[in-house]
């Protein structure tokens, strides 16, 4: 919709740069991708984290009672999950079930929180890209890692 592309992908949070015409366009998720045992290892890992990011952003969400803040959580919840289904995807899994967890009740301990889990999950996607073989998967990796580094500077500006 329109002629330019959006600054961001609103599903996944990818930049403008990672974001291609109907044509150029070659998702991950379509690609045959082969992926060793050192990348299945870190794609779990990755599922991990995304799926726990998406259930404790939906516990913070309703600890609040703020709405924009409620939203803002409802929203990353939402990036992390289509996260851990490109995943799945690429593993040609089903997606696990869901997990259980607990937040804090005041959203200052929910920003700390948030910002120590998307710091971690930075740090790691920009080793496994580094420890990737395969391209399609240091694209994906280097792309999250840029997206949750985000996340972390949302809530920062947000303080």
């Amino acid at each position: 919709m329109g002629d330019e592309k959006p600054h961001q992908c609103p599903f996944c949070g990818a930049k403008k740069d990672f974001i291609k015409d109907g044509s150029e366009a070659k998702p991950v998720v379509n690609e045959a991708i082969e992926v060793n045992e050192k990348e299945r290892e870190n794609l779990m890992k990755t599922l991990e984290l995304e799926v726990h990011a998406n259930a404790i952003y939906l516990c913070m969400a309703n600890k609040t009672d703020k709405y924009e803040i409620k939203a803002m959580y409802k929203r990353l919840a939402k990036v992390e999950l289509e996260h851990a289904v490109i995943v799945t995807k690429v593993l040609k899994i089903d997606k696990p079930a869901e997990v259980s967890v607990t937040c804090a009740d005041t959203d200052n301990e929910n920003f700390d929180a948030t910002i120590d889990l998307e710091d971690n999950a930075s740090n790691l996607y920009a080793q496994f890209a580094q420890e990737a073989e395969n391209a399609n998967l240091k694209k994906f990796w280097g792309a999250l890692k840029i997206v949750e580094k985000e996340h972390t500077d949302l809530i920062k500006n947000y303080l």
